[in-house]
């Protein structure tokens, strides 16, 4: 069985690390990089550290605009796709490169397997809530990471093809967890925090912004306050900082408090790593926003909403809905992560325990005709 994967951003990378090493195993497999994170430091050095074959196909197709991005990656797609003739095309999440896959696949008549499928944070607003709506509707295998979203695309009308696998972030994090779990890994990031020395367990808070709704000019204004008003000397802010929002804030001439201190996007372990050891994470990523509660460090979402649901429900959950609303930010903060020694976030890494799913192999399985199917 011929399969070809299609992926252009580092959540992609990662879900693809999880599948393909199992899929290579059992059918003949393809990867196509469209480029969408063209970065080194973004995407690039992630095929090493994942171990992740490089792609046979890279289309470098980083920039633009959503439109003009999927356009050109639509045209780059199809005639890669009809040279090969697959007999499945898998696509990953929410993003432009997934639209451009599921939509050029389709279009061949080519069946779409769409990974992590059935996830809505119901807003339309969000380019990747039309990203996911579109490919779920096109697809003809949609595998689902939860109940939830099984329940989702049902509503939609969609039941025929529809399978529970699992989450193949969760079984990639859960096989990293204990190459992290010894806090000297933050030895070996190279970021500093107080004082000049690594960053300490407990002693920092660790931040994520990426999200297109989140680079307007009042957005922007609005989480730099809430990341100042976090920081202190004694508890500094590492944010991981993309470039493109990196590029917003200067444009818009606003500089972040001392205390918040930027650093390159970091690799896969080191992502890994500094919310395990972090006092709290605050973030606008689904993905982040996943790993933090997994890991149970508490997680403070910079959204009015998430496609994750499960991750803020229980009385348990340590992970929260803030927007951009400063006091809903330092409530949170104060509730679930006073300022201490460290020793809570130890005993806390102590206990993390995550379970794998068993995605990967199920996922295959229904590719290869060998698993169930709603």
């Amino acid at each position: 069985m011929r399969i070809v994967s299609i992926v252009g951003t580092r959540p992609q990378l990662i879900k693809a690390a999880a599948l393909e090493p199992i899929l290579r195993a059992r059918a003949s497999a393809t990867l196509i990089d469209t480029g969408q994170h063209w970065d080194h430091a973004l995407a690039g050095a992630f095929f090493a550290e994942l171990g992740l074959p490089r792609p046979e196909h890279t289309l470098g197709i980083g920039g633009g605009g959503h439109g003009a991005q999927a356009g050109r990656m639509l045209e780059a797609l199809e005639p890669l796709l009809l040279a090969s003739t697959p007999d499945a095309v898998v696509v990953y999440g929410d993003t432009n490169s997934t639209l451009a896959g599921a939509v050029a696949a389709a279009k061949l008549g080519l069946p779409v397997a769409h990974v992590e499928a059935g996830l809505r944070s119901f807003d339309r607003a969000m380019p990747e809530e039309v990203n996911r709506v579109v490919a779920d509707h096109v697809s003809r295998w949609c595998f689902a990471p939860t109940a939830t979203a099984v329940a989702n695309l049902a509503r939609e009308g969609i039941t025929e093809g529809v399978v529970l696998v699992g989450d193949l972030m969760q079984d990639l994090a859960a096989r990293i967890l204990p190459e992290i779990r010894d806090p000297a890994i933050l030895g070996t990031t190279g970021l500093t925090s107080s004082g000049g020395g690594p960053p300490a367990p407990g002693r920092y808070l660790y931040a994520t912004i990426h999200r297109a709704q989140n680079r307007s000019g009042a957005a922007m204004r609005a989480w730099a306050a809430i990341l100042d008003a976090a920081a202190t000397p004694d508890r500094p802010v590492l944010l991981a900082l993309h470039p493109g929002t990196q590029a917003a804030l200067a444009e818009a001439g606003i500089r972040l408090a001392d205390t918040v201190r930027v650093v390159p996007p970091v690799g896969y372990r080191t992502s890994l790593a500094l919310q395990l050891h972090a006092a709290a994470v605050i973030t606008d990523s689904g993905g982040i926003q996943r790993e933090a509660s997994w890991l149970g460090t508490p997680c403070l979402i910079l959204r009015d909403t998430t496609e994750w649901p499960e991750v803020v429900q229980g009385a348990a959950s340590t992970t929260v809905v803030v927007g951009l609303d400063a006091s809903k930010a330092a409530a949170a903060l104060r509730r679930l992560a006073p300022p201490g020694d460290g020793s809570a976030v130890t005993a806390r890494v102590a206990a993390a325990r995550i379970e794998p799913t068993g995605a990967g192999a199920a996922i295959v399985d229904v590719l290869l005709g060998r698993g169930a199917t709603a």
